[in-house]
């Protein structure tokens, strides 16, 4: 018997998902800030005991070990990355700072712009210049590089940005500014925007690359030790990593760009919701993530997660890389109820795991959203929490709720009552706001549900956005660590060019697509794939002249690498064809009188891998279980005796009626007035209104 798991790190738990043949087996322990890769290797002892084996057998039977992580995330969140520096073209020293004079309300007077990575003393320039066609006006000027590098040096940095103008055109005054920080600088980390992000626009180039310079030290040496740990504890394959794309690969392509690994436990998430969905029939989905920190909403379309490029704002930076449309709330069960200037606030501010909800029993003092649930009923401190790794307590709870209440003139279950109906109203605004960006109506989704928290609130946030159809898969808890077995490994980049699609020179194209092709071929097999199993789609960005942003189409789906027999004769006047159809889905008007332009090239590359089995389905005879026990709850209309039924002993075919509360392993789902849950072919969880 052989092993796969799947990894995310989240900010309260690290989930894992064991693949054991066709079974997945769960796993929850707390987070370990002070170094992650302490807890991943006691999660996966852990596992390793569930299988009677030692961790040294365990690890040595395990095929893949895949990882979702937040370093990068929580790098950017706790501002403590790398002291980093920038050198780039004489003249564009505050390009950095002007964010293309973007600010995210722009109603807010004072709203203070964004940390600088980069302050203005550490941001340094040298005469240099390359055109946009690639020729050199005015050379390097080396001795300013080393002197650029002597006052990095004086000011301590740990890291270094390069970005000059055009150098995704021609990289080669980068690539000699490297060689001479590699030489001034020791140990300091450098992030070329050439090797980064090898495509314009400028400011998005040198965002990016300033952010991989500032994460780039804290990802590295994270999933250099975890390696270690792996190794040392028996583990004989490579670790692959989630990317933000969505798809996962390798630590050593990942050294190359560490920014990659944002966002990448979402990512993993939507990656798993778009493949259980199709299983089950439902291929337009709201993805709904409550976790111990936050609150993560995506959309699937017909069945798809695509990666955008582009305008990716996280953290208040830009991110230019292919990511998974995710949005992120501070709403999580951690996130913290306070009263401000008379008001009940909920989050965004998180007791994490350390010292985490007062329930936890581990010396937190602020009430949480768990700890209003506790308060509630609708979790339990008579059995296990997460697993059974420890139990919920009451005490200091209902104090701490009564100091709110004592603000707010009301008792302390009135306080955890509000507390409830103000995350859930967060996290129903957020997702009201992420879909009228995209133009859809949550009514035409399904939701699906997942997160240690998310099936708790999943039916009464539905009932607020009009949706009246749940998933909530068995696996929900750990659902990001399970998508993380679903992705493929995959590489997915890009590189500029621009020209209209009545001129475009076809053998650019090529010898672009080529290299991109060249270099996925390269990473696949130094990781032992086979790449005639790859798959890749050639894709193209265009946009209109004078349009700021490019959409992104499929030119040719499941080709195969360097067969780039259709570009031909006709590529341009087929470009626009497809271009002109995105356009009108997306906006719902093309211009009949406009040639577009090319911005870009992009390539995807896939080898398509075993995933878990999903299934839908509702074959099995109904039946009506006998709930295990009752519990005084509020679900919504007060405190009642509410059912509560033991998942583990639900079969296929169930149905549990309204009001009732389902304990799993480690999730809670809460069938509130006017729902109803049924247990599908799979053991899968389907709430429907009536």
């Amino acid at each position: 018997m052989t092993y796969r798991v799947g990894i995310d790190i989240g900010g309260t738990f690290t989930d894992f998902a064991l693949l054991k043949g066709t079974e997945v087996i769960l796993h929850k322990n707390l987070s370990t800030p002070e170094d992650r890769s302490i807890g991943v290797m006691e999660g996966l002892a852990r596992l390793a005991a569930i299988e009677g084996l030692s961790l040294q057998d365990f690890l040595g039977k395990c095929d893949a070990v895949v990882h979702g992580t937040t370093i990068a995330d929580n790098t950017l969140i706790e501002m403590n990355g790398a002291l980093t520096g920038l050198i780039t073209t004489e003249g564009f020293r505050d390009e950095i700072e002007y964010r293309r004079g973007f600010k995210e309300d722009i109603w807010d007077v004072r709203l203070a712009p964004p940390k600088q990575i980069t302050p203005r003393r550490r941001r340094l320039t040298v005469p240099e210049r390359v055109l946009h066609d690639g020729t050199i006006h005015h050379p390097l000027d080396e001795d300013a590089v080393r002197e650029a590098c002597r006052k990095l040096r004086l000011q301590n940095v740990e890291a270094v940005a390069i970005s000059f103008l055009f150098s995704f055109v021609n990289p080669e005054h980068e690539k000699r500014a490297k060689e001479i920080v590699t030489q001034e600088i020791q140990n300091a980390y450098i992030s070329a925007s050439h090797e980064v992000l090898p495509r314009a626009p400028e400011y998005d180039r040198t965002s990016t690359t300033v952010v991989n310079a500032y994460v780039g030290p804290r990802v590295t040496s994270y999933l250099e030790r975890l390696v270690a740990r792996l190794a040392e504890g028996g583990y004989k394959n490579q670790l692959m990593v989630m990317q933000a794309s969505g798809g996962v690969m390798t630590k050593e392509y990942i050294d190359g760009a560490p920014i990659r690994v944002l966002a990448s436990g979402p990512a993993g998430g939507v990656i798993g919701s778009a493949h259980v969905g199709v299983a089950k029939g439902h291929r337009n989905l709201l993805c709904v993530d409550m976790g111990g920190t936050s609150y993560d909403m995506s959309v699937v379309i017909d069945g798809q997660a695509p990666a955008e490029a582009g305008w990716n704002m996280h953290h208040r930076y830009l991110i230019g890389v292919p990511m998974v449309k995710v949005e992120t709330l501070g709403a999580g069960g951690g996130s913290i109820c306070h009263v401000n200037n008379g008001a009940l606030q909920v989050g965004p501010k998180s007791a994490g795991s350390k010292p985490g909800p007062i329930s936890y029993g581990r010396g937190g003092t602020e009430p949480t959203v768990t700890d209003a649930l506790v308060m509630l009923g609708i979790l339990s401190t008579d059995e296990g929490f997460a697993g059974g790794s420890f139990r919920l307590k009451r005490d200091g709870v209902e104090d701490a709720f009564r100091k709110i209440a004592d603000e707010m003139g009301y008792g302390p279950e009135d306080a955890a009552f509000d507390c409830w109906r103000v995350v859930n109203a967060n996290m129903s605004q957020g997702v009201r706001r992420t879909t009228a960006g995209k133009g859809i109506d949550p009514k035409d989704l399904v939701m699906l549900a997942y997160g240690g928290n998310g099936p708790a609130f999943a039916a009464i946030q539905a009932e607020d956005l009009g949706i009246d159809k749940v998933l909530v898969p068995k696996a929900s808890p750990t659902f990001s660590a399970l998508g993380t077995l679903v992705a493929n490994p995959t590489i997915d980049e890009e590189r500029s060019y621009i020209a209209k699609a009545t001129e475009l020179d076809l053998d650019k194209v090529r010898a672009l697509w080529d290299e991109v092709g060249s270099r996925a071929e390269k990473y696949f097999r130094d990781a032992g794939f086979k790449t005639e199993s790859l798959s890749v789609n050639y894709q193209l960005n265009m946009r209109y002249p004078g349009q700021n942003f490019s959409l992104t189409f499929d030119y040719k789906a499941d080709g195969r690498l360097h067969d780039l027999s259709f570009i031909d004769a006709g590529f341009g006047e087929r470009a626009m064809e497809l271009f002109n159809a995105r356009h009108m889905a997306e906006y719902n008007h093309i211009r009949e009188h406009e040639t577009p332009e090319v911005s870009g090239v992009r390539l995807v590359a896939m080898i398509p891998t075993t995933s878990p089995d999903a299934k839908g389905g509702f074959t099995a005879p109904k039946g009506t279980p006998s709930p295990a026990k009752t519990r005084r709850a509020n679900l919504g209309q007060g405190f009642a005796e509410t059912p509560v039924y033991l998942g583990g002993e639900l079969k296929p075919g169930d149905e549990v009626a309204s009001p009732a509360i389902i304990e799993e392993s480690f999730t809670t789902i809460v069938v509130y007035p006017g729902w109803k849950a049924r247990v599908d072919d799979a053991g899968d969880y389907e709430l429907v209104k009536g």
